[in-house]
């Protein structure tokens, strides 16, 4: 039972993912993966965290991080910072730029969110967030920026 439950919550988030994901990149040209980032990068203090780090977060390769910060720096979203102590460390940093392009796709992000579990009826919405938080041991994070 408990691989079919596996297979059915692997299967409802890639789909969910692939939804999200078409919608993102059609509204603001946003991979989820580059919201990921913009996002997680705006809740890091001074708006920057190591590249290394933030690899780490998003589960992704070094070479990975790279290409996706290579392409939201290009669009102006992320900048490169550098480590006053250690000349090796790279930062990524934020943009005004970037943390507008967040906000502006977190407004229509959450009403694809909404509509997306709009079809759960009654209690299944709170008994399925109760269960995934269950399963994430209390790791919930918000899916906005800070205010």
């Amino acid at each position: 039972m408990s691989v079919q439950a596996f297979g059915a919550l692997v299967r409802a988030h890639a789909a969910t993912t692939r939804r999200l994901n078409t919608q993102l990149i059609a509204d603001h040209g946003l991979t989820i993966s580059d919201y990921e980032v913009l996002l997680r990068l705006s809740w890091a203090p001074d708006r920057q965290m190591r590249r290394v780090d933030l690899a780490e977060e998003v589960l992704l390769t070094a070479s990975g991080i790279t290409r996706l910060l290579d392409g939201l720096e290009r669009s102006g979203f992320v900048e490169r910072g550098t480590c006053d102590t250690d000349r090796r460390v790279v930062y990524a940093v934020l943009t005004e730029a970037g943390r507008t392009k967040l906000e502006e796709a977190a407004e229509s992000h959450f009403a694809q969110i909404d509509t997306l579990f709009a079809q759960l009826e009654g209690d299944e919405l709170d008994d399925l967030k109760a269960l995934l938080e269950k399963l994430s041991e209390g790791e919930a994070q918000s899916c906005g920026p800070p205010e």
